[in-house]
Parts: C-alpha cells; structure tokens; sequence
C-alpha cells in the first residue's frame, strides 16, 4: 500500500510546525501519544476520529474545520 501524505496530515503538520511545536509537545498539549500525531501527519490514519481532531485543533488554537480544509486555492 503507497502511503500518501492527506490533506488533514499535512494541515496539522503545517499549523504544528508555523506554532514552532514538536510532535511531543503537541501530543502532550492535545493529550493523544506522540505516535498519533506521527501516524496522522504521515498518513497512516486516513480517516481520523472528530474526537482526536478536536484534540489537535484545541492544542493548536486553531478550528477543525482548519484541519480539514484543502488548501488548493484557485
């Protein structure tokens, strides 16, 4: 199976590094295991829990709708 980056793991990959966060310090701040928030960004959890969304998008000060949004802007 090819693992390709999403949309949602680019996303948080984005706002956690723009907040100058490591992985640990955002699993630590939105209360998930540092392999989740690994696991999401590269790819591995396609279709993620709203619960563990909302996590990531509170421990970023961000809204989940932020995570999910594509960023193709034409």
């Amino acid at each position: 199976m090819s693992k390709e980056r999403t949309v949602i793991g680019q996303n948080i990959k984005k706002y956690r590094e723009a907040r100058g966060m490591t992985q640990l310090v955002l699993a630590k701040a939105a209360h998930l295991s540092p392999a989740t928030i690994g696991h999401m960004e590269i790819g591995d959890v396609p279709n993620p829990k709203i619960l563990t969304l909302k996590k990531i998008a509170d421990a970023l000060d961000i809204k989940v709708d932020e995570l999910i949004a594509s960023s193709q802007k034409n």
